[in-house]
């Protein structure tokens, strides 16, 4: 990937809202200096961060800059240019007044050329519109050759009807080609890499079938819980935080059909018809859950009614297993079981591809087993990003015994020379350059909600209860019942290891 190299008068504004709160400190702006110490920032740049907290310009520096790492000199040296390019604007977001005073602190630095402002939300969706409006009015460049982009965090409303509600606001003033709606699971190398493992390899192309796999899993694990964010997550629960985009949007890519081209257009329209081709989710395809306390190395753990801001009597679910079926000619019959969860035994996020059984066997297998464990492709998308394959294959010495074992593409001893970036900087990247391809669309955003949204309702009017399940845990007891039923069969005698470096 080539560094970013506009004209020497282009000149671009990068605004950040929401600069004082926590995604602006974690991830944008540690993003933001990853692509300025690389080389993909352009060379005339200014980063403008707004909010509504009152900042001197120090304390804002500090404030943003806590979770950069320079520890080189080199590093050092790139830092010290970057918070150079730094500044701070304080203001509402539904005041025009604040707007006017923003326009003319991001006009001060621009030089003549052909200018791009981007203007990154990362705020509250309840100011959304307001925020959106005002830049419109105050904020945005209406020269011809100007470049003006809307960068918009999740969550994308809370069901199809405030989704759509939220969509046709921001369509008043911006065009679908200036928005960008950020998934940040779109920018992981390993989701990235699906369509290459997919579409450049006759092995992998030739038995992504309905008559070769037999199920698909993707999880998503943490090992924390809510952490004094159980008010804010209350709002949304585990099936709106997690599965409802970063799952689907995985499960769209994993199920697409190979797009004409690389456009974003081309892999947006796959995208839409595996969507389309989904039945909502019914309450037999889920099952819910939410933590208690629990034990975890000898640590006593809060559980989730524990958290301040979540009331006593939640029934807001932290842990959901749910079964899809994609009704097309490639993937008829196949259930895709994604299952998401806080407070479990681990954090990983994964894709477990589990092929169909072997008809006829012939050869003894390991623990006594009649037939041979299933093949199954295993992608791990964080952390340790890999891609291994489960097989049978022969105990090595006298005997015939079939045992599993695995073939392993592990990324930290295969490209130890290569970083792979966080999923910010592509994706930022990706704002600078104009491509929409890994955002999302607002007719796959549309068609994501349709599935989920009867069900959220129902949970959302305390039909249907999360049972329970300790810190620490797998999820709930049903758990293993659950995905058994949906065609998941869990091998207990074989564990991958990653190997050692």
């Amino acid at each position: 990937m080539a560094p970013f190299s506009p004209k020497d008068s282009d000149f671009c504004s990068i605004v950040v809202f929401g600069a004082s709160g926590d995604l602006a400190y974690k991830k944008t702006f540690p993003a933001l200096f990853g692509l300025f110490k690389n080389e993909f920032l352009p060379p005339q740049i200014q980063i403008i961060g707004y909010a509504r907290s009152k900042m001197a310009h120090d304390d804002f520096i500090q404030r943003v800059t806590q979770k950069i790492k320079a520890e080189s000199d080199e590093d050092k040296a790139a830092f010290k240019k970057f918070v150079g390019l730094l500044s701070y604007v304080q203001g509402k977001y539904d005041e025009a007044d604040s707007y006017k005073n923003l326009a003319k602190a991001i006009a001060k630095n621009e030089k003549t050329g052909q200018i791009s402002r981007i203007f990154y939300m990362a705020i509250p969706p309840s100011v959304f519109t307001d925020a959106a409006n005002n830049i419109k009015a105050h904020c945005y460049l209406k020269d011809a050759k100007a470049e003006n982009r809307l960068v918009v965090e999740k969550p994308f409303g809370k069901d199809s009807e405030s989704s759509r509600a939220l969509a046709q606001d921001l369509a008043k003033n911006w065009s679908e080609e200036e928005i960008y709606r950020i998934d940040h699971y779109l920018g992981k190398e390993m989701v990235k890499n699906l369509m290459v493992l997919r579409f450049a390899n006759v092995l992998f192309g030739a038995v992504w079938h309905r008559h070769y796999i037999h199920n698909v899993q993707i999880s998503f694990k943490e090992k924390f819980g809510t952490e004094g964010r159980g008010g804010y997550f209350d709002e949304f629960g585990i099936l709106r935080d997690v599965m409802q985009n970063h799952m689907m949007q995985i499960l769209c890519h994993f199920a697409m059909e190979r797009p004409s081209s690389l456009s974003a257009s081309d892999i947006h329209d796959e995208k839409v018809k595996v969507l389309r081709a989904i039945s909502p989710l019914r309450q037999d395809d889920v099952l819910l859950g939410q933590y208690t306390a629990g034990t975890v190395d000898g640590q006593s753990q809060p559980g989730y009614l524990d958290d301040d801001g979540v009331p006593n009597d939640s029934q807001t679910p932290t842990f959901a297993a749910a079964a899809f079926h994609i009704h097309n000619e490639r993937w008829e019959g196949v259930p895709f079981i994604l299952r998401a969860g806080k407070a479990l035994n681990e954090t990983k996020t994964e894709i477990r591809v589990q092929f169909a059984d072997v008809a006829g066997n012939i050869f003894p297998c390991a623990n006594g087993k009649k037939a041979p464990a299933r093949n199954e492709l295993v992608i791990r998308v964080q952390p340790k990003e890999a891609v291994y394959m489960k097989f049978m294959n022969k105990k090595p010495g006298l005997s015939q015994e079939a045992v599993e074992t695995e073939l392993d593409l592990n990324y930290d001893s295969r490209y130890a020379d290569v970083k792979i970036p966080d999923a910010y900087e592509a994706l930022l990247l990706d704002v600078m350059r104009g491509d929409h391809a890994n955002f999302v669309r607002n007719d796959e955003l549309k068609a994501a909600w349709a599935i989920f949204t009867p069900l959220l309702h129902q949970i959302d009017r305390g039909e249907i209860k999360p049972a329970k399940y300790a810190f620490g845990s797998r999820g709930p007891d049903g758990l293993d019942a659950f995905v058994e039923r949906h065609g998941f069969l869990r091998s207990t005698s074989y564990q991958w290891t990653p190997p050692k470096i």
